[in-house]
């Protein structure tokens, strides 16, 4: 027969591996993000462009974020991790939404090269 505690262990090792992951494409986001805003400030001269860019990058590092976390509490649904999770959470989603409105609102000259693109 079959021990179940195995499987589980196995799950949680393959979360834990899982959420590692997302936290490192997190961070790589950022990294990019980074870089690329570097360049676009550098070579456009415009931080309302790098102001931009850099907030899509900082909008896709933060839902990994998000992903991950609600990873790490799936192997951990104790009280206490949950009240954590619900925080931050809402924090993280208020961020992004209030990014993503900022992001929406982008000039009128940019969303015209955008359009002759």
């Amino acid at each position: 027969m079959l021990d179940i505690s195995f499987f589980r262990e196995l799950l949680i090792s393959f979360v834990h591996v899982f959420q590692l992951s997302l936290e490192a494409i997190s961070i790589i986001c950022v990294m990019i993000g980074l870089i690329k805003t570097l360049i676009v400030l550098f070579r456009f001269k415009s931080s309302r462009s790098a102001r931009y860019c850099f907030g899509d990058w900082l909008a896709t590092a933060l839902e990994f974020q998000l992903a991950a976390d609600i990873l790490a509490t799936t192997v951990d649904p104790d009280l206490d991790s949950l009240i954590k999770l619900a925080i931050i959470a809402v924090i993280r989603t208020f961020l992004n939404y209030f990014l993503a409105k900022e992001l929406e609102h982008k000039p009128y000259a940019e969303n015209k090269k955008n359009h002759q693109a």
